[in-house]
């Protein structure tokens, strides 16, 4: 397992990957943690007893999304490396173009199916935020806040990837039905983290 200061000085590097995207997981996975601290301690908590069910599942969900999104931040680095890489093929001959811009364009659809999935999984960390909340503890407010904060973050960032990825996409259909998945999990996402924070500020 690479440690968080390893993968910051890559992150800081030079080098192409890792970059937004990867970048964009981590922060949603700690957006996963902070909900599966809050629980756990509600849950160890005897004042919240009648928490405790909510808790158990909150604790399930929210290790679960930590470990997608630690998985989506590898798949992430791969997904753009490939698009890297189809950059440096040769196009001398029309038949080396014909196979560099096939090849691109398969890596550019992988590259912005990443950070979609990387979405999805952000509005799922902000449904477990929600979930935090509705424990009740506002001793550890700040930390459910916190955490839908960086998960709409995550989301934001996952989206701006998707984008990126989309301007230089030539296959309309897919770009089409992308973009509409996307907007509606950027409509989740906004209603989720406004719930979360209203109820945080009354």
């Amino acid at each position: 397992m690479e440690s968080l200061e390893s993968y910051l000085e890559r992150l800081a590097s030079s080098a192409p990957t890792p970059g937004g995207g990867s970048a964009a997981t981590l922060v949603g996975a700690f957006a996963a943690s902070l909900v599966a601290m809050v629980a756990r301690i509600t849950r160890d908590n005897q004042a919240y007893a009648d928490k405790g069910p909510l808790a158990d599942v909150l604790i399930r969900d929210a290790d679960q999304l930590r470990t997608k999104l630690s998985e989506a931040r590898i798949a992430d680095e791969r997904a753009y490396r490939a698009v890297v890489d189809a950059t440096t093929l040769p196009r001398t001959t029309p038949e080396q173009k014909a196979t560099r811009t096939a090849l691109l364009q398969g890596a550019l659809a992988g590259a912005a199916a990443a950070p979609l999935h990387a979405a999805e999984l952000a509005v799922a960390t902000l449904h477990v935020a929600e979930g935090a909340r509705d424990l009740g503890n506002r001793h550890l407010e700040s930390d459910v806040v916190c955490a839908a904060i960086f998960a709409r973050a995550a989301l934001e960032a996952a989206a701006a990837n998707v984008r990126v990825n989309h301007a230089f996409m030539k296959d309309a259909q897919l770009v089409q039905g992308q973009e509409a998945e996307l907007s509606a999990l950027e409509r989740a996402g906004a209603e989720l983290y406004a719930r979360v924070n209203r109820t945080a500020r009354s």
